[in-house]
């Protein structure tokens, strides 16, 4: 049996710690070994432990845009970087947050200082560090519209790297953090550039019943909580990881022939001449709302959440997400892609070979 040592805290390789409360699906699984970081001192140590005795390691925030598929067969570290810095220039606020502040916060943090920008964004469960690897979006924002730069820690030589927004990939639901800049690094800050020249974006949901003459950003914020609160569970009452599968991009002809078929089909143009379809709407329509694999159902409310409704294992989960997707498959011809990062024993594994 081998010993290792962090920073003067001793971890037996033997040891097992719970994270049914560190996953928002409220899971039963284990890992070997958990560290709260809350300097960057400590991650980098981490990471030469583990990598010393090569022993897989996970950075984990708030845990809720994740599906554990087992035990973690090594360290999960999380993230409590801690910091918000606030910059006034004539036309612009410019913030650098360290990435272990909680998101949702942030937005609060924000509209009490008077600085709008992020309104549209509220409520959106996760920690400021894993914003940039989703790309988060909401209501018809999405994090590359505000982004300046991400700060990166790099585990190899220990530097702090800036890399520009428009260099950061950002794509629906992607970016350069969820693939080639995944391993050796760790987002450690972020950069965020707001307007003052502010403009309400009201395009989505019930924000298009506001008068955009007259409209506040504190209304935008209270409308997008009550709308996510009346489709979205509270994980910490029903377990969940939010929406759990991608909204579709399909062709414009893709779309012709579906809305011939479907003329009610949520629909949401984009630049690109791609069109965006509703995966909550597709889910919906398969009659699948309500259906049940174990301890774990599509929500009643919302189609495109799982929920955890009884002990759900993680087998549950990916049972039922594996049906939902080749229910809509066989009828709209469209595969459905997981939002939510699977976590297997050694680290992520791609989500939808897990479910091919």
């Amino acid at each position: 049996m081998k010993d290792y040592f962090c920073m003067g805290i001793e971890y037996m390789a033997i040891a097992s710690i719970s994270l049914k409360h560190r996953n928002t699906f409220a899971l039963p699984v284990n890992a070997l070994h958990l560290i709260i970081a809350d300097r960057t001192e400590l991650m980098l140590k981490v990471w030469q432990q583990t990598q010393k005795y090569q022993i897989p390691l996970l950075v984990l925030g708030e845990g809720s845009n994740m599906l554990f598929l087992e035990d973690f067969s090594g360290t999960v570290m999380v993230n409590q970087l801690k910091g918000i810095n606030i910059k006034e220039k004539s036309d612009t606020w410019h913030l650098h947050v360290s990435s272990g502040e909680n998101w949702h916060a942030l937005v609060c943090y924000t509209l009490a200082r008077g600085i709008a920008g992020l309104e549209n964004l509220a409520l959106i469960p996760g920690l400021v560090g894993s914003a940039p690897i989703q790309n988060v979006g909401a209501y018809g924002i999405e994090l590359k519209n505000i982004c300046e730069y991400v700060d990166l820690l790099d585990l190899f030589t220990g530097s702090i790297n800036r890399i520009p927004g428009d260099e950061c990939g950002f794509g629906y639901r992607e970016s350069v953090f969820k693939y080639q800049l995944q391993t050796q690094y760790i987002i450690i800050g972020l950069g965020l550039c707001l307007s003052k020249k502010w403009r309400p974006m009201l395009r989505y949901g019930d924000l298009t019943k506001l008068n955009p003459a007259t409209v506040t950003p504190n209304q935008i914020f209270d409308s997008v909580c009550a709308m996510r609160r009346s489709k979205l569970p509270d994980y910490r009452k029903l377990g969940n990881a939010g929406s759990f599968f991608k909204n579709p991009l399909v062709s414009a002809e893709k779309y012709a022939l579906l809305i011939s078929q479907y003329p009610n089909m949520s629909h949401y143009y984009q630049d690109d001449g791609q069109v965006k379809l509703a995966a909550g709407w597709l889910i919906e329509n398969c009659e699948l709302k309500g259906y049940r694999v174990g301890g774990a159902a599509v929500y009643h409310n919302q189609a495109l959440v799982l929920v955890n409704v009884n002990n759900a294992t993680s087998q549950d989960v990916v049972s039922l997400a594996r049906h939902v997707r080749a229910t809509v498959a066989f009828k709209f011809d469209i595969w459905l892609e997981p939002e939510v990062r699977f976590i297997g024993a050694m680290g992520e594994l791609n989500a939808v070979e897990v479910l091919s």
